[in-house]
């Protein structure tokens, strides 16, 4: 797996780790890469595609975490533990994924502390911008968990444009902006309305357009976390 495929963030010689993998495998829209509850024996990078994140609630509501694109790992980060899943992997796009055995890569890191301490902090990335997304949903209630999602896509997917509004470069239905929320799809259609009547936000084709940022920021007293954090990758 050539290493152009790996986040950019990570050092060389980890890029080099993992680009040393088991063996690729194709992925197919609406099928499971895996979900929660089963046993995490892999990691895997994705080449190509888009992968959904999430968490489904005992009364069967949608939750979505993070989309994941090219160079992200996904998969259950822990090392050393006997783990299983506790996420969904949605596939929302035809790709390719690069797997990586847990035990292969446990291996290697045992014989390199600074790859391991590196990896760690990788892990803790990741549990930390979950976190945050949980965090959101906790304190906010579900106009500020929406607003904290727009938030997030601006930093993932927005464009800045000369006017100064932000255009949100990826599409995604009233329902899929729900289950970022933990909430129902009507709830968003009449929070997305009042935004739109404020001109806080307005949509062409699809596409959702930032006005204001800033108004999105203060109703929800954003600490302004560093875009790593606050992203939807």
């Amino acid at each position: 797996m050539s290493e152009r495929y790996i986040k950019s963030n990570m050092s060389d010689d980890l890029k080099e780790l993992l680009a040393s993998v088991d063996h690729t495998k194709p992925i197919k829209k609406d099928t499971f890469l895996f979900s929660e509850g089963e046993k995490a024996e892999e990691l895997y990078i994705i080449k190509s595609g888009k992968i959904q994140i999430g968490k489904l609630s005992p009364d069967g509501r949608e939750l979505t975490l993070r989309i994941c694109n090219r160079g992200d790992i996904v998969g259950e980060l822990s090392l050393y533990d006997n783990v299983k899943y506790i996420l969904n992997a949605k596939v929302l796009e035809d790709g390719e994924v690069a797997v990586i055995k847990k035990f292969h890569l446990e291996e290697k890191l045992l014989n390199n502390g600074s790859l391991a301490i590196e990896f760690m902090k990788v892990m803790s990335e990741s549990f930390r911008r979950d976190q945050t997304r949980f965090r959101d949903l906790v304190m906010h209630g579900k106009k500020g968990a929406l607003f904290s999602t727009l938030i997030r896509l601006s930093n993932s997917y927005g464009k800045k444009q000369s006017s100064g509004n932000i255009y949100i470069d990826i599409v995604l239905t009233n329902q899929e902006l729900a289950n970022f929320c933990g909430t129902s799809r009507e709830s968003v259609n009449r929070l997305l309305n009042d935004l739109k009547r404020n001109h806080i936000i307005s949509m062409k084709k699809g596409h959702i357009i930032i006005h204001d940022l800033n108004f999105l920021k203060k109703e929800i007293n954003c600490e302004n976390c560093p875009v790593v954090l606050c992203s939807i990758h």
